[in-house]
């Protein structure tokens, strides 16, 4: 997971809009099951663990440019005895690929995830919000996975 350093050097160097993260930056090392969906935590969302084994499966497809996490600016810093602790709060996956979104639903497992489905992701308009976007390479675009 993103250390608190890194992640407030990066919103302090774009502005303060909130970094998409890798998947590594997210998922590693991260055991709070409510930092991504967390309305459906506990009501047959996978674990955090299975979501980040099956994104980086996806990520590995010719057919995915990348895989981001679209922070909730609930996402904070605070401080736990003494030290500061990051709270992530994921909103969604994006993915930018060449796929369709019914082909995205069916590899990223949508069903599975509890996830409302694949929803196109204005790139232009989500730039003004979140830094750190990989380029969206000629004949790909990018979907949000989203849960509410």
């Amino acid at each position: 997971m993103i250390e608190p350093d890194a992640f407030q050097r990066r919103m302090d160097g774009n502005g303060g809009r909130l970094p998409l993260l890798t998947l590594d930056e997210f998922f590693e090392g991260n055991t709070a099951e409510d930092s991504i969906a967390p309305n459906d935590c506990g009501f047959g969302r996978p674990p955090i663990s299975e979501i980040w084994k099956l994104m980086q499966n996806l990520e590995k497809m010719p057919n995915v440019a990348w895989v981001r996490i679209e922070l909730h600016n609930d996402t904070e810093i605070v401080e736990c005895d003494g030290k500061e602790e990051l709270v992530l709060a994921g909103e969604s996956l994006i993915v930018c690929t060449s796929l369709k979104a019914e082909e995205l639903e069916a590899l990223a497992r949508c069903d599975w995830l509890c996830s409302g489905g694949a929803e196109e992701w204005e790139v232009s308009g989500a730039d003004t919000l979140f830094c750190c976007r990989p380029p969206v390479p000629d004949g790909f675009h990018c979907f949000a996975i989203v849960w509410d």
